[in-house]
């Protein structure tokens, strides 16, 4: 390569890298100047270590431009998802990651594809008492690695992320719950704290769902569907506040939980929760 040709890229680069912002950036467009593709890829990479996500997204989509049908394209294509991730730009990190996966689904970069995607849907999770469509997409993109990874770093980290995705999504049907139950809609209310104890069971949510449930089906004098779910949080949750509460409600109604049997109590979670123990 010519000093002249050199010079000529390294003020077409730095004039990028002034460019500031990461979409004035963007909006530059690189000279065209073939290069090995190694020496695109560092230099994307050593922009990429530098925290300069611009130029490295701009440089990633330069080896796409000159190396096609390379290995290093279709890494290039990921870790410009990546870029794009660290910047915040979720949607087109996404769209990277889903373009790469349309085209390679067995590439080598596939597993870290599905894993970034669920990262950029889990990092726009809100607040519970906004809208959970995100977390509904976060919960589908976690469990789709586990089910395609089981046995990936990926999929341990995503276990532990799905445990904070469904405890927000049992949160906002909690929330719900609790409006309808103020609010003496007590049909709605209960499909809601149903909801969690069928779908959320793992949550924190839990012992106070199968609460709700005593309060409610009290309300409605439906004494043994609360007797179940009183047992229910007996049985699963003894030592909690939530079930002295439904102790204190069942025992006004007549009913005492310390003369139910084991096998009676078994027979009564089952009722609620069919499969349950």
């Amino acid at each position: 390569m010519s000093r002249l040709t050199t010079l000529s890229l390294a003020i077409v680069l730095g004039a990028a890298a002034l460019a500031g912002c990461r979409s004035n950036t963007r909006n530059v467009e690189l000279a065209y100047v073939e290069r090995p593709v190694e020496q695109i890829y560092n230099q994307a990479a050593s922009r990429l270590d530098s925290r300069d996500y611009a130029m490295a997204i701009k440089l990633f989509e330069e080896v796409e431009r000159q190396h096609p049908y390379s290995e290093w394209a279709r890494k290039s294509m990921v870790m410009s998802a990546y870029a794009s991730y660290k910047t915040r730009d979720y949607t087109t990190a996404i769209s990277a990651c889903q373009r790469y996966l349309a085209l390679h689904p067995g590439g080598s970069e596939a597993e870290y594809a599905y894993y970034l995607i669920a990262l950029s849907y889990f990092d726009q999770i809100i607040d519970v008492g906004r809208d959970q469509a995100t977390t509904e997409s976060t919960r589908n993109a976690l469990n789709d690695i586990i089910r395609r990874f089981p046995e990936s770093p990926y999929s341990k980290d995503a276990r532990l992320k799905l445990d904070m995705v469904n405890d927000q999504l049992a949160g906002k049907e909690m929330t719900i719950g609790r409006w309808y139950l103020r609010s003496n809609q007590t049909l709605p209310a209960i499909n809601r704290f149903r909801n969690v104890v069928d779908n959320f069971q793992t949550t924190s949510h839990t012992p106070e769902a199968l609460h709700r449930l005593v309060e409610s089906y009290l309300t409605l004098g439906l004494k043994d569907q609360a007797l179940a779910a009183g047992a229910t949080l007996g049985y699963n949750y003894p030592d909690t506040d939530w079930y002295k509460m439904s102790y204190r409600l069942l025992t006004n109604e007549g009913v005492d939980l310390n003369t139910i049997s084991e096998p009676q109590k078994r027979s009564l979670i089952q009722r609620l929760i069919p499969g349950g123990k």
